[in-house]
C-alpha cells in the first residue's frame, strides 16, 4: 500500500538517526478495507511485495541505482537516495508470510517475525525456518503476541487469543526455553494489558530484559 522508494527514504533516515540500529519490518497487509482506502489491489499484493523489496534493496544499497521494477517504475542511474543507511545493508524482516514461501523469505529477507497462534507448533516452525535458511548467514526468527504482564510475580503463564498472560517469573522461564529452541525476537502488543504501560515497561526493563543480554552475533 506504500510507495517503496518513500519507504526506503524514511527507513534510511530513521536508521541514521538511530545509529544503524533500525530493523525494517515489511508485510503485505490483508484487510480489504485498507486496500480500498489506498486504492490498491488486494489480489496482487504478494507479487508487489517481492517487487517492492527489490526496489528498496536497490535504492538503499546502490549509489545512483539502476533497477527495473514491474510495479513501481524504473531507477535509471540519474538520481540517488540519500542518506543511505549506516551499514551496507538495511536489515529487513518479513512480518508474517506475506504470501511467500519460506524459501523465498529465507533468501530475500534478513529474518522472519510470525505470530503465536499455536505455541505447540513453535518447534516445528523453527525447524522449517532453519531448513529454509540452511547454508547461508544466520537469520533470526521471532514472533509477535498480544501481551498482558500480570502484577503478581508468580502468576502462571496462560495463552489466550494468540497472546501471553503471565507473571514475570513464568515469562522469564518461557523466554529462556524459547531462546534455547531458537527464538531470537519477541514483539509485544500491550493492547490487552490491564496495567499502566509505564509500570509494565519498568518491570520488563528492570527484571526481565537483564535475563537476556544482547547476543553479539
Amino acid at each position: 500500500m506504500r510507495e517503496p522508494l518513500i519507504v526506503a527514504k524514511q527507513a534510511a533516515s530513521v536508521d541514521q538517526l538511530l545509529g544503524g540500529r533500525f530493523l525494517l519490518g515489511l508485510s503485505t497487509g490483508d484487510r480489504s478495507s485498507e486496500f480500498a482506502a489506498f486504492d490498491s489491489d488486494l489480489d496482487d499484493r504478494s507479487d508487489r511485495y517481492r517487487d517492492a523489496i527489490g526496489v528498496i534493496r536497490a535504492a538503499t544499497e546502490q549509489s545512483f541505482a539502476r533497477h527495473a521494477s514491474g510495479f513501481y517504475g524504473t531507477l535509471d542511474g540519474t538520481i540517488d537516495l540519500v542518506p543511505k543507511p549506516v551499514g551496507p545493508r538495511l536489515p529487513m524482516l518479513a512480518i508474517g508470510r506475506a504470501g511467500q514461501t519460506l524459501e523465498w523469505l529465507g533468501e530475500n529477507t534478513d529474518g522472519w517475525i510470525w505470530h503465536l497462534s499455536n505455541p505447540q507448533r513453535l518447534p516445528d516452525v523453527l525447524a522449517q525456518w532453519r531448513a529454509a535458511t540452511a547454508g547461508g548467514p544466520y537469520k533470526p526468527y521471532g514472533y509477535g503476541a498480544m501481551f498482558d504482564l500480570l502484577a503478581e510475580t508468580n502468576a502462571p503463564l496462560t495463552y489466550a487469543n494468540g497472546g501471553i498472560r503471565s507473571g514475570r517469573n513464568a515469562l522469564i522461564e518461557l523466554w529462556k526455553r524459547q531462546r534455547d529452541e531458537g527464538v531470537a525476537h519477541v514483539t509485544l502488543n500491550l493492547k490487552p494489558s490491564r496495567r499502566p504501560f509505564a509500570d509494565v515497561a519498568d518491570e520488563l526493563a528492570t527484571y526481565v530484559l537483564p535475563q537476556f543480554p544482547t547476543d553479539a552475533r
